[in-house]
């Protein structure tokens, strides 16, 4: 069922909507956001209603060929690539941590290398290592590139190379509500993008770990890895990969209680987020929420392909399973886009 809560029509083709190039129209609308499903946490509740404004969205992740002509542009180094300032990296960990051997200060990046020995889901280090020159143009290592992957989503951006980029192409990051109600397609409270059919059942849907988690990985879908944007089924909106290929980076702090402060019965207009960061995990630390589960999500650890699912990402961090796709303002599209 296409549902526009605000009985707003809208069509592709209407001439009245002129998105920038590699955008779509999303239109306004009201839904109730949070967990569906047996596989919903519980940072995904309480449901709660919100109204959003329209708004252009990129129709796909941003690209490796897409950042690259920023960084062309503008020189821009990302975090994975500069070295860790340990003075700014103290302030982020409990008191007294003793700072760690230069050779561990190095620029790198987090790499997901799977364990057979593992044990159990409790520690996801098990399955994740530190690769010293790991970044997005070297997404596996120094002995990785990106060479022909020009349409695959460009890795091993934080929140701040997101921002950057945002900056100079002259558009912001989604906030959560405006992700999530940009995933659902225009659907009546969907699990995934697609509805509620399982994502285990052929023809895949999007782009996922099948298999047994982390060990090995049957690429029934056809990827091991990214898969080129578009390789899948659009949602009703028009945007590709809303569930898998990459995590994305949103605008909001990250907060496991945040839904418990707004209103279960009046809309929330356009929310965006707690004031602050708080994770009880990692309490020195601040995240921001990423959206829509990666090529490594899997029913036995991360059904985070799910509309509603949120996790934290501390925004430092960047890892091979992490990107990003941007949003632009209705009444900002007279600007020229890059």
């Amino acid at each position: 069922m296409l549902l526009l809560s605000c009985g707003e029509k809208f069509s592709e083709n209407d001439k009245s909507v002129r998105p920038p190039k590699g955008m779509v129209y999303i239109p306004a609308g009201e839904f109730l956001m949070g967990g569906r499903g047996e596989l919903a946490l519980p940072r995904e509740f309480p449901k709660h209603p919100v109204r959003i404004n329209a708004f252009y969205m990129d129709t796909t992740e941003v690209t490796n060929g897409q950042f690259s002509e920023f960084v062309s542009a503008t020189n821009y180094i990302t975090i994975a690539e500069r070295p860790i300032d340990w003075e700014e990296l103290k302030d982020l960990l409990p008191p007294g941590v003793p700072k760690p051997h230069d050779s561990l200060l190095n620029p790198g990046s987090m790499v997901f290398k799977p364990d057979e020995s593992r044990e159990s889901f409790d520690h996801y280090f098990q399955w994740w290592a530190w690769a010293k020159g790991a970044n997005w143009r070297l997404p596996d290592g120094p002995s990785s590139s990106i060479e022909g992957k020009a349409d695959h989503p460009v890795v091993h951006i934080a929140f701040a190379d997101a921002q950057a980029y945002a900056e100079w192409a002259g558009k912001r990051l989604p906030t959560e509500a405006e992700w999530e109600w940009a995933a659902r397609g225009g659907l009546e409270d969907p699990i995934y993008p697609w509805g509620d059919q399982d994502i285990n059942q052929s023809p895949y849907m999007c782009n996922f770990f099948q298999g047994k988690f982390p060990e090995f990985n049957s690429k029934g879908d056809g990827f091991e890895k990214t898969a080129p944007v578009s390789s899948f089924q659009k949602n009703g909106f028009g945007l590709y990969d809303m569930a898998g290929n990459v995590w994305e980076i949103t605008s909001d702090w990250y907060d496991p209680r945040y839904y418990q402060t707004l209103s279960q019965e009046s809309n929330t207009d356009n929310p965006n987020g707690p004031e602050k960061s708080f994770n009880p995990q990692s309490p020195y630390a601040r995240f921001t929420v990423i959206k829509g589960g990666s090529f490594l999500c899997n029913d036995s650890y991360c059904a985070s392909y799910r509309v509603s699912a949120r996790m934290p990402l501390e925004i430092d961090a960047a890892m091979n399973h992490v990107g990003f796709r941007l949003v632009k303002p209705v009444d900002a599209a007279s600007k020229k886009p890059r």
